[in-house]
């Protein structure tokens, strides 16, 4: 088997004000965010920054694997700033809480399964949900 090829290069962005405030807004918070909220967060601090910036800015620091993005139940996209490199989350349905996992496990599963159906350069994702120990100890996900 050949070796895989390298990824592409991160294209080069320009620094702007309005990416600088969304990445500061975000360094703000551990939790997940929508782009309104962060929308939000921006205008009350006093920073001119249009939603769509808002949207433009977040693809692009998703697309430089620079945020870790997932969706809420009711399918909403939501942010947070990356701490690792590539990783998986464990997502608690009942409180939200998000733990980033790294698994050479899950990467070893991610590439066989891709080469023993042909496809190359896949890329993958995981999200695994249950329900985390604080909110079972209460009860009220024990059964989710």
């Amino acid at each position: 088997m050949s070796p895989s090829p390298a990824p592409p290069a991160a294209p080069v962005r320009r620094h702007t004000r309005q990416r600088a405030a969304v990445v500061s807004a975000l360094e703000g918070t551990d939790e997940f965010v929508s782009a309104q909220t962060l929308h939000a967060a921006l205008r009350d601090a006093g920073e001119r920054v249009g939603l769509a910036t808002v949207y433009r800015s977040l693809q692009q620091l998703s697309d430089d694997e620079r945020v870790d993005v997932r969706r809420s139940e009711d399918g909403e996209t939501l942010y947070r700033l990356c701490s690792t490199g590539h990783h998986h989350h464990l997502v608690c349905r009942v409180c939200g809480r998000t733990v980033e996992v790294e698994s050479s496990a899950v990467e070893r599963w991610a590439a066989r399964t891709a080469a023993e159906h042909g496809f190359v350069a896949a890329t993958h994702t995981v999200e695994i949900t249950g329900t985390c120990g604080a909110c079972a100890g209460e009860g009220s996900g024990a059964a989710r």
